[in-house]
């Protein structure tokens, strides 16, 4: 065979091979049987997931993905665990939360960072089944008398503000029920100013947002702990993103749902935002 004639061969043999994995990874539905040999990984043998530049904590220790430590980080290698991937087979990549959510190809098998799960971002992307729901959190300064709530009754004598027409809202009127009534804001921008002027003792704010206006916006921002929700209420949503119609979507879900029924998700959920150190639950 000529020698010149060896490279274009070779190159058609390679690209009839992609050709045909590709048709096999696309085919039929994904097995939701978990192991890391399927195809459709960013890179073969390893599973890429995405977080945020920076990753914040509670999600995030240390903005270190790597150590596990953090909820979204502890989450991130028990679902590597359960694809059938070793924690030297987890790569990590950073996006920012605009550019996960936007519609297009992806550099990670799946992302997480918060992603509230909703029908509009299902239009350019898909979700896992959900391994977080909101709760909503009381949030304080160190100098409040709210700063040594414990309990719910704890609460009840206390100026309790939050944004009016929220869940959070809802919230103080079912479950603290203060005496004075709920403390009504246009924003939580107005409720949190209220809260740094000692016009309210306390707000209410989902968790997330808790966790970024005690961390962040107040100087000595405090969180008291966690309220159940009101009956019949629930909260946003958590879900691994992934890229729209990725053939992996079905697999990450079986994993996260494995997940759930087997308790684990439970455990790191108390472990890392339900602990005395970061937020209790009130009863």
């Amino acid at each position: 065979m000529s020698r010149s004639l060896r490279p274009a061969l070779i190159a058609a043999s390679i690209a009839a091979a992609l050709v045909l994995a590709g048709c096999a990874g696309t085919a039929g539905s994904p097995d939701t049987e978990s192991t890391a040999d399927d195809a459709g990984w960013v890179t073969p043998g390893k599973v890429t997931i995405a977080t945020g530049e920076p990753a914040y904590y509670p999600w995030v220790i240390d903005d270190a993905p790597e150590s596990g430590e953090g909820f979204e980080a502890a989450v991130a290698y028990a679902v590597a665990e359960q694809l059938g991937f070793a924690e030297d087979d987890v790569v990590w990549v950073r996006t920012s939360f605009e550019e996960a959510i936007a519609p297009g190809p992806k550099d990670f098998d799946f992302n997480l960072q918060q992603f509230s799960i909703s029908d509009e971002r299902k239009q350019s992307v898909d979700f896992s089944s959900p391994y977080y729901e909101t709760t909503q959190v009381v949030i304080t300064t160190g100098s409040s008398p709210a700063a040594d709530a414990s309990s719910i009754a704890d609460l009840k004598d206390l100026l309790i503000g939050a944004q009016t027409g929220t869940t959070s809202f809802t919230t103080i009127e079912e479950v603290i029920q203060p005496t004075q009534g709920a403390q009504a804001f246009n924003t939580n921008d107005d409720a949190k100013l209220a809260l740094e002027n000692g016009q309210v003792d306390a707000i209410v704010v989902d968790l997330p947002t808790g966790f970024y206006i005690a961390g962040a916006e107040l100087s000595d921002g405090v969180i008291v702990g966690q309220l159940p929700n009101p009956e019949g209420a629930s909260g946003d949503q958590f879900g691994l993103l992934l890229a729209k119609g990725s053939p992996l979507t079905a697999k990450v879900t079986a994993a996260v749902d494995a997940l759930r029924a087997d308790g684990t998700l439970d455990e790191i959920t108390t472990e890392w935002l339900g602990g005395d150190d970061t937020a209790p639950l009130l009863k």
